[in-house]
Parts: C-alpha cells; structure tokens; sequence
C-alpha cells in the first residue's frame, strides 16, 4: 500500500488536545517499523502529560497502540515482514520525539518491544476479558502489561519462569488497585509465574470473580472503612506491596500495611516519594518506596516535563526478555487481556482521555478502534 506523506493525528494543543490532520508520517529508524493503526487505548499518563506540561506542544500523544505493518526500517529482524499484526508501547507526547505517538494513523514503532500476533477487527463495542485475538484486545495491554512485568522483575526480583514447582517468594504480595490495568496484569503474572505465597487484593468487591479468576487469592474492598485495619491484621507479612493506584491518599494506606519487622519494598507508578507524602511520624526505615518508568524501555535518555531519566540498558534488555517471553503465553490464551469498551476513531480520543481523568474507567480499558 502506499504511504502517505501527511496523517492524522491526536496533539496537544494549549491545555487541551485536538485531532489534527496534517501532521508528517514519523520516519523510520534503525529496526524500526511504520505501522497502520488499527486500535489505541488510553492511559492516565496521556492526560497527565496536557495537564502538568510534561509533553511539548503540538507534540502526538498515546502510548498502546496495535496495527498492521506497512514499512520496516533498515536492519530490522528478519522475523518481521509487511502485513504482520503487532501490538507495542510508544513514547507519546515526547520531547525527544514529539511527532511519534500512538494515537496517529500512522505510528514508528520499536520492534524489538514488539509483540506479533494474528489479529483482526472486533465485531463489539464491548468485549469482556478473553484471550487476545483483536486489535481492541491487544491495545488495552502495551503500557499495563509490561509495567506490571517490570515491577514484578526489576523491583521485586522475580524470574520469567513459567509456572514453577516452588514459589519465588515465600510470603504474600499486596496489590493495591487490583481492577486497574496494572493491577489486573500484576494479578495475572503472580498466579503464572508462582511469584508469592498469596495476592492479596484490594479493590471493589464488584470485581471479585473476575479478579479470582485471574489469580487474587483474597479480596478487601476499599470502600470498607477500616479496610486498612483488616488487611493489617490478616496479613502482618507484607514485605513487597504495590500501589497500583498510586494518588498521595493510596500510597500512604499503602505504607501503613508495611511491616517494621524485616525489609520491605513498596512499588508506585508515578514520581511520589515517601518523604512529603508520608507524614514524618509514620515513616519507617526498613521500607523502600520505589517507582518504574516505562519511558525507559527505548534504551535511551527519557526526559518528561524537566526531569530527565537516564538511559537504562538494564530496564531495556528485561523489558525484551519480557516481550520474548510471554508472546508464546499470550497466543496461546495463557494471559488474558482485560475488559475493553470499544468507540470509533481518533476523534473519540479526546473524550477518551476525558473519561480517564474523571475516573470514569471501572475496572475496563478504553479504547479506540481506527
């Protein structure tokens, strides 16, 4: 098919983002490839980076993004060829490379983090979780997925073993935000990889078979008041524990659930620290409060906003081992993809990253089919 020399594409424009059509098709790069986008999902970091200021203006937004190839770049593996299906992350809204983001006709992917597999249009503006065989199915994992899979291994120290004989790790995993994209990919991952002993899981009870099902051995709802206080006194072994939601008001309940007996690392997914978000009474000196940055997958500096992250060939190589690892499990319906509401085109967009704001997402990933 032929290239065209001008796209569509979601940018940020002023404090908003808008549908333009005018934008360059993204040139192509070292075992690179240009992808038709068929599907993209959003993420809360999509309306984060309009609201702080963290992408350049004019800059294309979205990081999942699934499609079909149309170009590959020079020296791209031999494995890839135009027509194959795929499903990636990508750096939306990036200053090192603003005219690159998923959520664009046309979008430069990096192959070696990429996951190929047969896929096809969904037919249902709502498809609940299931075995990844559409573009809408494969769009709600890039970002979700392979945060998940980083914190279990880099943060945590587990290995990419499949279903092994003995647990990893001899004590439970708390996850705080089970029914959040993350916490619905970290649930499946314990169970497969024999990780812990017990997930112990807080989310709304309205989620509970589908969370079991995934592998939550136990369920505490947050709406309950004393939640906190059930958790602690269910489960005083808490030493790694993640905040999936990870806003000021989960990470301190968090931080109270980890013990003061042995060392313990607590995992979020922004930039908190404990130190101003943890009240300096509460602190605790064995407890390590930690992060992971995706953006770190590219192998190469990441800068948002003003902060700069260094590259991080470490972060790079256990993300592909990842991508090696479990495309072979994701074909064959082993990890599941998670509940997806469906809606039609670039232009939804927009509303889209709207819904994620005001948390209008329940336990289902949005997504918007091309």
């Amino acid at each position: 098919m032929s290239i065209p020399a001008t796209m569509k594409a979601v940018v940020i424009h002023s404090d908003q983002c808008i549908v333009k059509d005018d934008l360059p098709v993204p040139k192509l790069g070292m075992n690179m490839a240009l992808i038709k986008t068929k599907a993209v999902a959003g993420n809360p970091t999509d309306w984060k980076h309009i609201e702080f200021k963290l992408g350049p203006q004019g800059s294309v937004l979205g990081c999942d993004v699934a499609g079909e190839i149309v170009q590959l770049g020079p020296n791209s593996d031999s494995k890839w060829a135009v027509g194959d299906t795929l499903f990636t992350v990508v750096h939306g809204a990036s200053v090192r490379n603003p005219e690159n983001g998923a959520f664009a006709e046309y979008v430069r992917v990096d192959l070696p983090v990429c996951i190929k597999l047969p896929l096809g249009p969904a037919d249902k503006e709502v498809l609940q979780e299931g075995r990844v065989e559409t573009f809408e199915g494969a769009a709600t994992m890039p970002v979700t997925l392979l945060t998940a899979a980083q914190v279990l291994c880099l943060n945590f120290g587990n290995k990419l073993d499949w279903e092994p004989a003995h647990v990893q790790h001899d004590h439970p995993i708390l996850i705080w935000g089970g029914a959040t994209g993350c916490g619905q990919y970290l649930i499946q991952l314990c169970r497969k990889l024999n990780a812990y002993s017990r997930v112990i899981v807080v989310a709304s009870k309205k989620h509970e078979a589908r969370l079991r099902k995934f592998g939550a051995d136990e369920i505490y709802d947050y709406h309950d008041e004393d939640v906190v206080a059930q958790i602690a006194r269910d489960h005083p072994n808490l030493y790694h524990l993640v905040d999936a939601v990870s806003v000021p008001e989960t990470l301190r309940l968090v931080y109270k659930l980890a013990p003061t007996s042995a060392p313990v690392k607590l995992v979020q997914l922004t930039h908190m620290s404990a130190k101003g978000t943890i009240p300096e009474d509460e602190l605790k000196s064995n407890v390590e409060v930690g992060n992971t940055m995706l953006y770190q997958i590219s192998g190469e500096d990441a800068t948002i906003g003003k902060i700069t992250h260094p590259a991080s060939p470490a972060y790079r190589k256990q993300a592909i081992s990842f991508v090696d690892f479990i495309t072979p499990k994701i074909a064959d319906g082993s990890i599941l993809h998670i509940p997806v509401k469906v809606s039609q085109g670039l232009e939804s967009v927009p509303s889209i990253i709207r819904d994620i704001k005001q948390g209008k997402t329940d336990g289902h990933k949005l997504v918007a089919k091309l």
